[in-house]
């Protein structure tokens, strides 16, 4: 008989070749011992797992990746870090079949990586993540036809939105009929921002004050919120005979930023700017503008647009309470009531 490559019968001659009729079967008297089978996947190889199939780590254990090794996870496998196991670098690649492969795939340790890059400030209020993004947000009111036509005053709507025209917020007023017709632009109001989910992200309160400049104890302000029930500003008025000026406190009390305004809020033909300054009133770091809109929508609504930029990193609450300034500059200087014109020169 010949014999197979690598496997010396100690029979040879007396038995036809392995797999052929007449050759004893593994583990019956005649198979040949452990060290003399044939190679493993040959004729006469014994299958894993069946009565003359070497033990792990005895002579004639195929090695790994040969045939006859027992796939991953059948039984023979061995352990990781045992005998026979397959060395590093004889793993199937992720995602292949793990029975065609020497050994099972073992994922790599895991390793620490840089957390990405957020924008998104220090203990940032729930919804004003976006704010962190943008230094500059356009405020448009929306027309209101009855308003127009009838001059009875109906509930501020605004939309927030970036420099590129999407929305981002909405805003509308909270007040009762008498309130708004009675009161007219000093009114007391409830102001709710929304996000796009509809959850209000932004909470303004502005209580009922006087507004002529012959009352100095009594000055206009209001009060931000985010999220609502936590103040995160205050946006006071400070008396003046002249120019408007307001002065923006953080949740602490501390002067964050002030505004200072032009003597002359008349809106005809060209835009309205409120400068932002410094604590100290030395540096200009942005701006609030009332644009000019056309002039039937000037003449005969109130629906005003407003632009307003700030610095990039500015802390996100003050940008919020910059927000806040804005709707009172513009229901203390824009808004009419009755379709009649409040603007005027300085503070009278």
């Amino acid at each position: 008989m010949a014999s197979q490559p690598g496997w010396t019968d100690p029979n040879a001659g007396a038995y036809p070749p392995p797999g052929q009729p007449g050759y004893p079967p593994p583990g019956q008297p005649g198979y040949p011992p452990p060290g003399q089978y044939p190679p493993p996947g040959q004729p006469g190889y014994p299958p894993q797992g069946q009565p003359g199939y070497p033990p792990q780590g005895q002579p004639g254990y195929p090695p790994p990746g040969q045939p006859g090794y027992p796939p991953p996870g059948q039984p023979g496998y061995p352990p990781p870090a045992q005998a026979g196991y397959p060395p590093t670098g004889q793993y199937p690649p992720p995602g292949a079949p793990v029975t065609s492969q020497p050994g099972a795939y073992q994922p790599p340790p895991m390793q620490q990586q840089a957390a990405p890059i957020q924008y998104e400030a220090i203990n940032c209020p729930p919804g004003l993540e976006y704010l962190t993004q943008v230094d500059q947000l356009l405020v448009k009111q929306k027309v209101e036809l009855l308003e127009a036509f009838l001059g009875c005053e109906t509930k501020n709507k605004y939309k927030i939105k970036n420099s590129m025209g999407q929305e981002i917020y909405s805003a509308k007023e909270d007040t009762d009929c008498c309130t708004r017709n009675l009161c007219g632009p000093i009114r007391p109001f409830d102001i709710k921002i929304k996000d796009g989910a509809d959850n209000e992200v932004i909470h303004l309160h502005r209580p009922l004050n006087c507004q002529s400049c012959l009352f100095p104890c009594c000055m206009q302000e209001i009060e931000i919120s985010s999220p609502p029930g936590t103040v995160v500003g205050t946006v006071k008025q400070e008396w003046s005979m002249c120019a408007p000026q307001f002065v923006l406190e953080d949740q602490d009390g501390n002067v964050a930023l002030r505004i200072e305004g032009p003597f002359c809020t008349f809106s005809f033909c060209g835009d309205v700017e409120f400068k932002i300054m410094s604590p100290d009133g030395s540096t200009e770091v942005g701006k609030i503008s009332k644009q000019w809109s056309g002039l039937l929508k000037e003449a005969f609504t109130d629906a005003d647009n407003f632009g307003i930029s700030f610095p990039m990193d500015l802390d996100v609450r003050m940008k919020a309470t910059l927000l806040g300034a804005l709707f009172l500059i513009d229901f203390m200087f824009f808004e009419k009531k009755g379709n009649e014109e409040s603007d005027g020169l300085g503070m009278m």
